[in-house]
């Protein structure tokens, strides 16, 4: 066995790879018991050079009358480092030896094409022929199946494509192919025929189940061929490790609570939209997940904060999750606070798949009341002790990665208090909003009117706040960009520089403008889109990105003028005193909750800088190949990271889920989910009817234009003055582009929402939690905005 030339090998020989891959991947299957057709391999082919017994090795297993295929097993083919399919020829209908040795000759000669020399070149392969000669199957259908989506990297997703006969002709792509995906549980959740399906839906199970018994053999995901004869016989033709894949999207996964826990997006998205790397998961979404347990200790539904477990939050596939399972504690153990009003806080929508806890008894609940509103009401004192501890505070620094780790974990403390603060100072916020609400509402319905106009009045009623952060600090950077459209040339060379040379460069000026922006980035410059990423640039730190955004405010300053502020709402003395009171203890609170959000993120921000700054020690070291890499590791792997002697095994590791954010970013969710979150293709939302999209009010007024859809803060660059903007969710860093839109939907929110937060200080109809507006409106589509109703009607002619 160790001398391989020019010789006979049987498939049954066959234990490692240097037969090359698809000789490998056909012994080992038909080790494993699958139905695999009969075969040899002719070993460094040479067709001056024949093996001995050819003729009769060939004759014997042609004695069937088959004819036989003759396909290329190169050394390194097929193998779990670069795949070379198809670069090779291959020779299908062999009836007799003359056309073997033809064929043997053509697959050799193949070796030397322009295709296949390019491609050795770049993936390392020797070239060295060893060729697979196999019985033909004489094939009703044919195809292949991944045991993961190639595309979308889902690896609880198997893939089939078939084709009716052989399986060249979905190779060589004259046939187009019936196509299923099919999930862990064996369902087809997804197909597509040209015409009439190839292969049965049992068929497709079967193929299905046959390559993921073939995946758990070989550990890891697989491309195998296979076709099914006329008699229906499946026949197993080829296996192969799948090399195009990226890490697995679900390898930092937490584990569930419970196959029965109901998990939203809704609610956490706002704060965390997207996918994340697992350093922001262990320290960002740890710090939420502290914040939320320690609300359920003090309120008594939970006996002590619980370090080692997930249990407010679940991070799956890079993305957070509410656990809503966990928080049915508050509809059970207080008091005025039902199901419904969980509910409709977390999801805007009644989750019927949520079962509700039993209530405490009245004594228990009271008590539970009192202490949850105390701390709640009480978030000023907090805030206060907060600052002091903030003045103080500054990025870690240190020269050593040992020593700065240590600083990172101390500052890890105070990012835990100032999330309590900021969640705090939230349920503060939401009880208002939501009293204020429910009180608007029956007071609308008392006097004759709808609950849509009580809704619309508790919308109109939380506009003007005072000293909302977010408005301020938008208001600021509108007075630089103000000032950049009153002088042509500074503002003109502002333009024509690209962006982030254009921030840099009015920052080193000494004019008015100049110290403005200055002031802005000094007071703000710890802002920006998903800000408690530690991985993403903030726009003190990412001068392009402000810069995109500034331009794009100051083209639309320059067609249109300044946008008129609306007047700040008053208090209307025909409102009873109750609702008077409640609007001015919602307005207060959801400006309190924008300053604590401020005082949290700019933690997140000097703990990125610390991280980012570890990373480049580390790489200096030799211990990270590029600074970049430290934020794919888990908080809690990083002192094993500085103490290890060989981390080539953790970096890998962490290159891995490097490759699979880009993935995990596309991915979509439902917006509830019971048991572990499943990436769906999302549908039109079912809140939709004659062309009416309905979600939630969020600021009162009715306006007509054109949509802009924009699924990220980069494509919200494109954004005419006027348009309607439809977004996934917007934080902080979407806002300067508020300047320039008529209204403001997003598909997920609440009134005290971010988003909903700002529109109202502009003035701007606002329509949230419509499950979907994305989905079903288009870039170009005319739309009317109802704020004050929560309705999005598709305009037609």
């Amino acid at each position: 066995m160790t001398d391989i030339t020019s010789a006979i090998v049987e498939l049954s020989d066959i234990v490692d790879a240097r037969y090359g891959g698809k000789a490998l991947g056909l012994a080992e299957l038909a080790r494993a018991g699958f139905d695999v057709p009969a075969g040899f391999v002719i070993a460094d082919a040479d067709p001056g050079a024949l093996p001995e017994g050819l003729q009769e090795r060939y004759a014997a297993l042609a004695a069937s009358g088959a004819s036989v295929a003759v396909r290329s097993s190169a050394a390194g083919e097929d193998g779990a480092e670069s795949s070379f399919a198809g670069q090779y020829d291959s020779v299908l209908g062999v009836r007799d030896h003359d056309g073997l040795v033809a064929a043997v000759r053509r697959c050799v000669a193949s070796t030397g094409s322009e295709r296949a020399s390019a491609y050795q070149a770049d993936s390392g392969i020797s070239g060295t022929m060893h060729l697979v000669v196999q019985e033909m199957v004489d094939a009703r259908a044919a195809g292949v199946v991944f045991t993961a989506d190639p595309v979308s990297a889902r690896r609880d997703l198997a893939v089939v494509d078939a084709v009716p006969g052989l399986g060249e002709a979905l190779v060589d792509g004259s046939t187009a192919s019936d196509h299923f995906e099919v999930d862990r549980t064996g369902a087809i959740t997804a197909r597509a025929s040209p015409a009439r399906a190839s292969v049965s839906d049992a068929e497709v199970a079967e193929v299905v189940a046959g390559a993921r018994r073939a995946e758990q053999l070989w550990g890891r995901p697989l491309d195998l061929e296979w076709a099914i004869d006329r008699g229906g016989r499946l026949r197993w033709l080829q296996a192969r490790p799948i090399t195009t894949l990226p890490g697995d999207l679900g390898a930092m996964d937490s584990v569930p609570a419970g196959d029965d826990h109901v998990y939203t997006r809704c609610n956490i998205g706002e704060m965390m939209p997207g996918a994340f790397c697992p350093l922001t998961a262990s320290v960002s979404g740890q710090a939420i997940e502290y914040a939320m347990q320690t609300v359920q200790v003090i309120a008594g539904f939970q006996e002590a904060y619980q370090d080692d477990r997930w249990l407010q939050l679940g991070y799956f596939s890079g993305h957070l999750f509410l656990d809503m399972t966990e928080g049915t504690a508050l509809s059970a153990g207080i008091l005025g606070n039902s199901l419904e009003q969980y509910c409709l806080s977390i999801a805007g929508r009644l989750v019927e798949e949520l079962v509700p806890k039993a209530p405490a008894s009245f004594p228990v609940r009271l008590v539970n009341t009192v202490r949850l509103s105390t701390f709640a009401l009480t978030a000023g004192g907090a805030i206060r002790r907060l600052d002091r501890r903030l003045a103080g505070f500054v990025a870690p620094s240190a020269a050593t990665p040992h020593e700065l780790l240590a600083e990172l974990d101390a500052a890890i403390e105070l990012y835990n208090e100032a999330t309590l603060t900021h969640v705090r100072s939230s349920s503060r916020a939401a009880v208002a909003a939501n009293i204020l609400e429910e009180t608007a509402v029956k007071e609308a319905v008392r006097a004759g009117r709808s609950e849509d106009d009580g809704r619309s009045l508790a919308s109109a009623l939380m506009a003007g706040g005072s000293d909302v952060e977010s408005a301020m600090m938008l208001a600021q950077l509108d007075d630089v960009v103000d000032r950049l459209a009153g002088d042509a040339d500074t503002g003109g060379r502002f333009l024509d520089l690209a962006p982030g040379d254009a921030v840099t460069w009015l920052v080193g000026g000494s004019g008015a403008t100049s110290r403005e922006l200055a002031d802005f980035l000094q007071r703000h410059g710890h802002r920006g889109y998903r800000e408690l990423c530690l991985r993403d640039p903030s726009w003190g730190d990412d001068p392009d990105g402000l810069g995109t955004i500034m331009q794009a405010m100051l083209r639309a300053r320059r067609a249109t003028g300044r946008p008129a502020r609306p007047a700040r709402a008053q208090d209307d003395a025909r409102l009873s005193r109750a609702v008077r009171t409640l609007a001015r203890m919602a307005r207060a609170g959801a400006a309190g909750r924008e300053a604590t959000k401020s005082r949290m993120v700019l933690v997140a921000h000097r703990l990125s800088r610390g991280y980012r700054l570890l990373g480049e020690q580390l790489a200096e070291q030799g211990r990270l190949p590029d600074a970049d890499l430290v934020f794919f590791f888990d908080r809690r792997e990083l002192p094993a990271l500085l103490a290890a002697e060989d981390t080539s095994a953790m970096v890998a590791a962490a290159e891995s889920r490097r490759t699979a954010l880009p993935f995990q970013a596309r991915l979509e969710f439902p917006d509830v989910s019971v048991g572990r979150p499943t990436p769906f293709t999302p549908q039109a939302p079912e809140g939709i009817e004659d062309g009416v999209i309905v979600g939630r009010p969020a600021c009162s007024g009715v306006v007509e234009g054109s949509v802009r859809v924009a699924a990220t803060v980069l494509e919200a660059q494109d954004l005419q003055p006027g348009e309607i903007l439809v977004a996934p969710v917007t934080d902080v860093g979407w806002t300067p582009y508020f300047t320039l839109i008529a209204a403001l939907v997003t598909d997920i929110g609440s009134s005290v929402s971010h988003g909903a937060v700002v529109a109202r200080e502009y003035g701007l109809p606002c329509v949230v939690n419509t499950q979907g507006a994305t989905r079903v409106l288009h870039t170009g589509d005319r739309v009317r905005v109802d704020g004050d109703r929560g309705t999005v009607t598709v305009l037609t002619g």
